[in-house]
């Protein structure tokens, strides 16, 4: 096989337990790695990874673009050590409940992540980033499913799926509240203005079913929509699903 130089953002990820790689030219480094990062994470907050880049990461610490190199690799690989580092923000807690108390807790973790760190949803990861903290996360989300029934590769599948409609749920509820924000009305606030326009191209009986769910949504909502409460609807009904694959005893194919 042929031998390759070890991923230097796998040796940065797990830092803490090699020991932070030391450069072996130029000046002392005035941070550290860790404040390097925590730079990174407040840029992204702020303005999001489409703005992103190492010259504002530089800038926020009073460094020359270039010394920011001697840190991390690049800009990719400065993103994955944030990643990781916010998966070790809240913690892990003990799981309490049965499987579906847990995994609602596995889904809520994330879901408030991705509204604390808007920018996690904007991360493009062809490979993942095998780090401590992600690894953690990782085994804590598989051992609330531990024991309930399903195989492995169930198991895999289910964490999977809760990930990835964790994400698409709050990245449209992102969305939304990134447009109130940046058009300065909400949502309520919309259709409040544009509601006569809307009835009078509308009439209700030309559209009498959406007409008669939209009203009904509206009044419970007091919006035109209520993204928690959907997520939490859409998330009920892949446990259901994976209560029946449990209670059916029935394997899938592969």
């Amino acid at each position: 096989m042929e031998n390759r130089d070890v991923d230097r953002t796998l040796t940065l990820l797990w830092r803490r337990k090699l020991g932070t790689p030391q450069g072996t030219r130029g000046p002392k480094q005035r941070f550290s790695v860790d404040e390097v990062i925590r730079a990174g994470i407040e840029v992204a907050d702020e303005e999001g990874l489409p703005a992103f880049s190492m010259r504002k990461v530089a800038d926020r610490l009073g460094l020359k673009l270039m010394s920011i190199y001697t840190y991390v690799p690049g800009r990719e690989e400065l993103i994955g050590l944030m990643v990781d580092e916010v998966m070790g923000e809240p913690g892990l807690p003990p799981h309490e409940g049965d499987w579906r108390t847990r995994l609602t807790a596995v889904a809520r973790q994330m879901w408030d992540e991705f509204h604390r760190h808007p920018w996690l949803l904007q991360v493009e990861q062809p490979r993942p980033w095998i780090g401590p903290n992600g690894s953690d996360r990782w085994e804590w989300q598989l051992s609330a499913i531990e024991g309930a029934g399903f195989t492995d590769l169930q198991m895999d599948q289910t964490i999977t799926l809760i990930s990835d409609f964790t994400a698409a749920s709050a990245r449209a509820d992102v969305n939304a509240l990134r447009v109130a924000e940046q058009s300065g009305i909400s949502d309520l606030e919309w259709w409040e203005v544009n509601a006569p326009v809307l009835e009078r191209l509308m009439p209700l009986d030309a559209y009498p079913i959406s007409g008669r769910v939209g009203t009904a949504a509206g009044q419970e909502y007091n919006a035109v929509r209520d993204s928690d409460r959907s997520f939490r609807f859409g998330l009920d009904r892949i446990l259901d699903g994976l209560d029946d694959l449990l209670t059916s005893g029935t394997t899938p194919p592969p």
